[in-house]
């Protein structure tokens, strides 16, 4: 059973850098049939598709945060990780990572996600 987990600070202040990490288990971040996405979700507001790391480590940022963002992996503890530098308090979300199908386009799994609060 695949099985991914957000994990994280809570709170980020006005200028910092949010950082998070998703830990897998139950399957391999290298393996090509799938990709890990970052998705955020503000509050009030629906799903908001931030990047995604593939199984050879290539990565594709919206182009709305491209400059902000940064998504890598540790192969080694089967972890990937989001960098979003620069944050305000319209960067409060809660942050999700899932993994999807690149067959079938789907995503299958996700963590429970994790809030992220902006704010001095």
């Amino acid at each position: 059973q695949v099985q991914v987990q957000e994990s994280g600070p809570g709170l980020v202040k006005p200028s910092q850098t949010l950082s998070l990490t998703c830990t897998v288990s139950g399957g391999s971040i290298t393996d090509s049939y799938y990709s890990w996405s970052w998705i955020r979700q503000p509050p009030g507001k629906g799903l908001d598709w931030m990047g995604v790391i593939r199984y050879d480590g290539s990565t594709y940022y919206t182009p709305s945060l491209k400059s902000r963002t940064s998504i890598r992996r540790d192969t080694s503890k089967n972890q990937f990780s989001l960098q979003l530098n620069s944050v305000t308090p319209e960067d409060t979300a809660v942050y999700y990572c899932a993994r999807q199908n690149v067959t079938h386009r789907v995503y299958d799994y996700w963590g429970q996600g994790t809030q992220v609060t902006v704010s001095s």
